[in-house]
């Protein structure tokens, strides 16, 4: 089986998966996990994912172009 996990902080995933029972599982080569850096697929000096909200508002919104290359590419 294959997971591809799309994240911004894959070094806070790699661990979790490593000292798990899915840890157990990835070292019999019953499943293929993936860890991916969504920032590999943002554009810009600063790779940024996200955006304030186009109405206004509090808090931030996901980009959706660096998301829709990221699902491109896997």
């Amino acid at each position: 089986m294959k997971i591809d996990i799309v994240t911004l902080f894959p070094g806070m995933v790699e661990p979790a998966l490593a000292d798990s029972i899915v840890g157990r599982a990835r070292a019999r080569g019953l499943v293929d996990i993936r860890v991916h850096n969504l920032r590999d697929w943002a554009e810009g000096r600063h790779r940024v994912t996200d955006d304030t909200p186009f109405g206004g508002g509090g808090g931030m919104i996901m980009k959706p172009d660096p998301i829709a290359r990221c699902l491109e590419a896997l």
